[in-house]
């Protein structure tokens, strides 16, 4: 699992700074989280290949994080795309994109299909066999969603030379790594525990956009493999918290904490900071690993 970075500041890009956007290698997806002004630059900045997106989800309609999504569908066009893409996001964000695409007379030539979310409760909106993605509803000004993405348990390890010992059939194979003990000719039976190890470690991340301090969050993301969660102000700024619909770096590695998360990234910064790392020691008060976001790096999880 790999997280890049492609825009992680509030309200208004910056000579070198971009608005929210990244993207999320997990289960061999490559999923689009967010899209701010300049996504697609930033996308060939770090070389990620537009073929591989076919997942986009925007987590609410403020400007800061949907703004580069047409500019994406438009690109994807004028590149010769055939490959489906599918849109996530508010009640809405279908009518703004195919106006957009209306008015220019540049309708897509590959598969556009927006899957437009208004529930207020924890909904799964993707599933393969390999990875769920399911909604974190926030608290912002506007209809917001985070979103969970955790890996589906994968394979028991075969023990080769246990299995070699059972002399056991190939054909056995499969369904031992998915876990199902053998009866061998003779009528033994031989536990899975046996002939395998465990499956690698789940893993999950956790994407919370802008959203007010909320501790009831941290129930449905338990045990997360990292978190990334808004931190738009330091603490010395909790009072413009409530009118803003935002969260210090202190809430965050609060609901950190609570959520028993491994890691704890902070985004989202206010452009009236200069110094970040102010942002990571406010944190690190109530929370052990955390880092920051910074345009263009990337988190890896083994």
């Amino acid at each position: 699992m790999e997280v890049t970075i492609l825009g992680c500041y509030a309200a208004t890009p910056r000579t070198y700074n971009h608005t929210t956007s990244q993207v999320l290698n997990i289960a061999n997806h490559m999923f689009l989280i967010d899209c701010g002004e300049g996504t697609q630059m930033q996308l060939r900045r770090q070389k990620v290949k537009f073929s591989r997106i076919k997942h986009v989800f925007i987590s609410h309609l403020h400007g800061d994080h949907f703004f580069g999504l047409i500019g994406l569908v438009s690109t994807f066009n004028l590149l010769g795309r055939e490959t489906d893409l599918h849109i996530y996001g508010p009640k809405g964000i279908k009518e703004i994109i195919t106006l957009q695409l209306k008015m220019s007379k540049s309708w897509t030539g590959y598969g556009l299909y927006f899957h437009e979310l208004s529930s207020k409760s924890p909904e799964v909106i993707f599933e393969d066999d390999k990875v769920t993605v399911e909604t974190i509803p926030l608290d912002h000004r506007v209809y917001t969603n985070g979103y969970l993405f955790k890996e589906k348990e994968g394979d028991r390890k075969l023990l080769m030379n246990e299995v070699l010992n059972y002399d056991i059939d190939k054909a056995y194979y499969r369904s031992i790594k998915k876990g199902k003990d053998v009866t061998l000719d003779n009528g033994t039976l031989v536990k899975n525990e046996l002939l395998t190890d465990p499956p690698p470690p789940i893993k999950s991340y956790a994407f919370c956009s802008d959203t007010a301090y909320l501790p009831s969050i941290a129930n449905q993301i338990k045990g997360v493999t990292a978190l990334y969660h808004e931190s738009t102000f330091l603490e010395s700024h909790e009072h413009l918290c409530k009118p803003t619909k935002h969260s210090t770096a202190k809430q965050a590695a609060q609901i950190a904490k609570q959520a028993e998360a491994k890691q704890l990234i902070l985004g989202h910064y206010s452009t009236r900071y200069d110094n970040l790392n102010l942002f990571k020691e406010e944190a690190e008060a109530y929370f052990e690993n955390v880092t920051l976001a910074e345009d263009g790096k990337r988190f890896s999880f083994d």
